[in-house]
This record gives structure tokens, sequence and C-alpha cells, in this order.
């Protein structure tokens, strides 16, 4: 999954040499949907990650999975977003699991456990 992400940046650096107004706007529209404050940036990135899993595109799982990653999110919250997919789109997004495990692998580190609940 690491390819896929190094393949979908190298994408980004040729679009915006090649497209330099088309994929600027592109990113100045996703900062400023990302930038409401009403969810947190790790929330975001695992509504993200459900969504790439349900289109099924790679690329967007590596992405999202390793931006999940990096604003906090575990592993079991990456897999239960990818499972949220599933429930809405079937046996395509369970396949789609497939990636979503890898990048997982990936992109967490195995202490990124869930977090212990606090006792009632």
């Amino acid at each position: 999954m690491k390819e896929r992400l190094n393949e979908f940046h190298s994408l980004i650096r040729r679009l915006g040499r090649d497209y330099p107004e088309q994929i600027q706007a592109f990113l100045t529209f996703m900062k400023k949907a990302e930038s409401g404050p009403a969810l947190s940036a790790k929330q975001k990135e695992l509504i993200n990650v459900g969504i790439s899993v349900a289109v099924q595109c790679e690329w967007c799982i590596a992405f999202h999975v390793s931006e999940a990653a990096n604003a906090g999110a575990t592993r079991e919250e990456i897999m239960e977003a990818g499972f949220l997919a599933v429930v809405m789109h079937g046996g395509p997004g369970l396949a789609y699991l497939t990636p979503l495990v890898r990048a997982v692998e990936e992109f967490t580190t195995p202490e990124a456990k869930a977090p212990v609940a606090a006792e009632a």
C-alpha cells in the first residue's frame, strides 16, 4: 500500500506541474471541505477511510489510512470504519477490506490498539 501512496503523491505532483489550475482548485476545495470545526481530523479521516472502501479506491485507502493513523486513529477504529462501508456497500466493499488490512498493517504500529475504556 505504500506503493499506492507513492503513486498517488507522484500523480499529484505531476498534475500540479501539468495542470496547475485544475489541481490547485481541487486541493483548495479539499482543504476548505476539511476545515470545518464540527469533526476532529481523526473523525474526518475515518469517514474518508469508509468512503474509500465503499468506492473501491486502493489509492484513496492508502492515503486516508495513512492520514487517519497520523491523526491518531487506532487499528480498531480504522477497521471499524471499513466494516461500516461494508454494511453500506455489501460484498464488493468486503473485498476491499483486503487493501484496507494491508494499509492498516503498513501505516499503523502494533501499539495503535484501541484505548482502554474508562470504567463507569
